[in-house]
Order: C-alpha cells, then sequence, then structure tokens
C-alpha cells in the first residue's frame, strides 16, 4: 500500500499575530531557520518510505504562496485542492479521501497539518513505520507526543490497551479536550497520556466508511464536494456551493472520538505547533540568559524572552519572561505566560473592522509583492517589487489615477494602445479608466514607487482583461 501525504494547509494562526495574519499566515512565514512550517513539512516527508507526491489542502486567497513554496522546496505535488473557504479539518480529509478512492481503494492518507515544527526525521518516520501496520489491520491512528509539562492549550490521548500488532500501539481509552490547568498536571504525570498531535494515518476507505456511519450527512454532502471539484490550472478547485453544505467540523469531532477503530501510536520524536509565541520560543534557540531574538534587537539585562524586530531596532532593558513582536503597523508586548491570549485579541480587531487582523503592510502576489508605505484622503502611496520576466495583470480602475516611478530596474509599461520602456527616475501617468500593464522584461526585480490619487483606493477597483496568473 501507498502513502498518500494530505498536507492541512488552510489554517490562519492566529495566535501568532502579529506575525501571522489572514493573507500570510504561520504556516508560510520563515519561523524555522529561515524556512517556513510548510516548506520544513515537504522535506520532512521525504524520508518516509513508500511515500507518494503530497496532496495539498489550501486555502484559494493562498494558491501563489502554496506554488511558491512548493518549487522552493523543489517538490512536485499530487494534487492542490483550493478552499473556497475554510471548513474545518474533516471535510478537508473526506473530500481527498473521496477523491483518493476513485483511484486507489487501498491509499493510506498521512494527515498532517503543515504549521508543525518536527526536528527529527528519524523518530518521525519510524512512528509512521509503525502508524501504517496498524492502520493496514483498519485502525484509525493519532500520533500522541508524551507531555512535556502541563499544558492546557493541547488535548490529550488516553492509552488503552496494548494491540497485538504492532507492539509499541496501543488502543485508545479516551480523548480529552484542551483540560484545565490542573487537570493538566494530572494527565502529564499520568504516564498513559499524551498529547494529541493532530497527526493521523488511516486508509482511506476505513476513514470514509467510519465518517459515514457517524456523520451520514456529512458524508455525502463531503463525497458531492469532491465529485464537483473542478481543474483549475494544475489543480482542484472546490466548488462553493457544495463544499459550503459541508458542515464545518474537526476530524476529532467527527470520527477519532466516537470510533471503536482509534489507535494510538506514541511518538518518540520532539514536536511542537507553533501554536503561540511561547511555544515558539520554546523551540528557539536562546542566549545564556534563555532569551531568543530575530532581526535588529539589542539586549540589556534581560532574561527568557523573546523578541523580534521585522522593521526597526528593538531594545530591550531589564526585562524578564516577556514577548515582543514589531511590525511596521503592529507592536506586540505580553508576559509569555498570557500569549495564549492573542486570539482573542485579533478577534476584536475582526469585529472592529482593522486591517491589522488581514494583512501586512507588505502583501504578495504571484508577480512579487507590494508595500503600503502611506495614505491619507485622496492619496496612497506603495512601492511595488515585480519578479523578473513577471508581469501584472491587463487592467483599469474605475476610481483612481495613478503615477508611477521606476527607481530600480526597466519597466515595460502598456497604457491604452501605447507600450513603452522606462527605466530608473523616469515616470508615467496613468489617468483614471485607461487600460494599463506593468511587466518586468529584465533580469532584476523591477521596483516602482507608485502614487494613487482619487475617491476610493481600495483594492477591489480593478478590471482584469488578461491576466497570467488566471485570476481573471
Amino acid at each position: 500500500m501507498s502513502i498518500y501525504p494530505v498536507v492541512l494547509s488552510g489554517g490562519v494562526g492566529t495566535r501568532l499575530w502579529p506575525m501571522s495574519r489572514e493573507s500570510l499566515p504561520k504556516q508560510f512565514l520563515p519561523l524555522l531557520g529561515g524556512l517556513s512550517p510548510f516548506e520544513m513539512t515537504l522535506r520532512r516527508l521525504k524520508s518516509v518510505d513508500e511515500c507518494r507526491p503530497p496532496l495539498i489542502v489550501a486555502n484559494r486567497e493562498h494558491r501563489f504562496l502554496v506554488d511558491e513554496q512548493l518549487r522552493t522546496a523543489g517538490c512536485t505535488p499530487g494534487t492542490v485542492y483550493l478552499e473556497p473557504f475554510g471548513r474545518n479539518t474533516a471535510p478537508a480529509v473526506a473530500v481527498v479521501a473521496y477523491s483518493l478512492l476513485r483511484e486507489d481503494d487501498e491509499a493510506l492518507m498521512l494527515v498532517l497539518p503543515a504549521d508543525h515544527d518536527i526536528s527529527d526525521d528519524d523518530g518521525f518516520r519510524n512512528a509512521v513505520r509503525m502508524g501504517a501496520q496498524a492502520a493496514k489491520q483498519q485502525m484509525l491512528v493519532v500520533f500522541g507526543i508524551e507531555p512535556r509539562w502541563a499544558e492546557s492549550g493541547y488535548g490529550y490521548i488516553e492509552r488503552g490497551e496494548a494491540l497485538a500488532d504492532p507492539a509499541g500501539c496501543f488502543g485508545v481509552a479516551s480523548f480529552i479536550e484542551k483540560p484545565e490547568l490542573e487537570i493538566a498536571r494530572t494527565l502529564a504525570a499520568s504516564g498513559r497520556h499524551y498529547w494529541n498531535s493532530g497527526i493521523f494515518l488511516f486508509r482511506a476507505a476505513c476513514f470514509a466508511s467510519e465518517l459515514e456511519r457517524l456523520e451520514p450527512a456529512l458524508a455525502a454532502s463531503c463525497r458531492t464536494a469532491a465529485e464537483n471539484a473542478r481543474e483549475d490550472h494544475g489543480a482542484r478547485s472546490l466548488e462553493e456551493g457544495s463544499f459550503g453544505r459541508c458542515r464545518s467540523v474537526s476530524i476529532d469531532y467527527a470520527v477519532m472520538e466516537r470510533t471503536e477503530r482509534a489507535a494510538v501510536v506514541p511518538a518518540s520524536f520532539s514536536w511542537s505547533d507553533i501554536g503561540s509565541w511561547h511555544a515558539l520560543w520554546d523551540g528557539a534557540e536562546k542566549d545564556a540568559d534563555g532569551n531568543a531574538v530575530s532581526g535588529d534587537v539589542h539586549l540589556e539585562a534581560v532574561k527568557n524572552s523573546y523578541l523580534c524586530s521585522t522593521h526597526r531596532l528593538v531594545v530591550g532593558i531589564g526585562i524578564e519572561e516577556l514577548v515582543i513582536v514589531e511590525t511596521p503597523d503592529a507592536l506586540l508586548v505580553a508576559r509569555q505566560s498570557e500569549t495564549g491570549r492573542v486570539r482573542e485579541v485579533v478577534e476584536h480587531f475582526k469585529a472592529k473592522g482593522r486591517p491589522e487582523c488581514k494583512v501586512h503592510r507588505t502583501v504578495h502576489r504571484p508577480w512579487g509583492h507590494y508595500e503600503d508605505i502611506d495614505q491619507g484622503e485622496r492619496f496612497r502611496v506603495k512601492r511595488i517589487t515585480v519578479n523578473p520576466g513577471a508581469k501584472l495583470s491587463l487592467q483599469l480602475h474605475h476610481h483612481r489615477a495613478e503615477h508611477w516611478v521606476v527607481v530600480k530596474g526597466t519597466a515595460q509599461i502598456t497604457r491604452g494602445e501605447q507600450t513603452m520602456l522606462l527605466t530608473e527616475n523616469q515616470s508615467t501617468y496613468i489617468p483614471l479608466g485607461v487600460r494599463h500593464r506593468l511587466e518586468n522584461p529584465g533580469k532584476v526585480p523591477l521596483q516602482i514607487i507608485e502614487v494613487q490619487s482619487g475617491a476610493y483606493l481600495a483594492e477591489d477597483d480593478i478590471i482584469r482583461f488578461e491576466d497570467s496568473y488566471h485570476r481573471v
């Protein structure tokens, strides 16, 4: 039997705000030695025996982040499934399972989130090998992590009776959702409870059968969503109507906590879900005083703290057990023990409609990126970077005009019926309502300063006519 890795990449990672945001969530951030958790997950899979190319499940809005990081990792996926919106893990896994069963009725699915940090590839491979043996015997396997401390933010798995085969694998006596701290201390010290890693391994047919038994309506909706998925320029896009009828529920609630086929493999590898700034500090390299730093940071008499700068100099003096994270538009200061409350703050921002929970000042696009420099009444200033050989869509705006000044590289510009080449210090004007396009024909990144003026300057004032990235 072949193992099909299913990499779930649709999360938002709100507990790592202000770095992680809806447009650029934590799984795509360079948090692990310059690489993203998504890239590290792809690398880890290369060590797994009988492993097929990974199947990726991602939000449609992150398609080009996924494509770019797949290229960076040198990975050709089996299929990329694009969700129009999140429906939690059970529908995501079920859609892939029903799609797989049309091709391989003996397929094993290794389901793993894209935002975990696992530093021990050998330990991971050995755990998967044991889990595969149990999965071949119709068990639904979850990987349990030996608790390193009493954590109230994780779910727990209670080990049941040992399975006859394979040795070292156990039935599941119970699942415990995120407990109060005192209960977590008891569970962590018991010797028979594990953290729920959220990593699963089972036969696609076995999972589908249990889902149909336990959640027949959900199973029917997921099957329909799989059947209605359409090819979308190398990916498989889930249709909004049928996928929207899938109830939003986790794989734990829908199946694992209710099935009699659950088994747990106690995993020896080090693991973190990078679920908070405290967790990132815990897994990071630290100085002699227990500090982890990133970016332009200077410390004086600082202990057991995490400081991250992305934009300017950050200085810490005489502080202990703090998290300080600086971005161009937001600054987080919190006690290590309180970083779990960041999610509450982000929910507050969402309710207020604040953009800081959705986008950074630097916004990534398939052709490159742009950075907001300044904005006021009837004007907006951006720095736009276009990758070599890339081009924006042929477009127009109904509510704004634009001035472009080239500061680096060569720009090929379409303006109405004109096509022109501009180099450093040259500029042009794009009147309101005129079709235009910006291209980089050179071999170095193109940078321009764009000054927008008009009554409405939001990103949705774009009418596209042609586009290399299928956004028309």
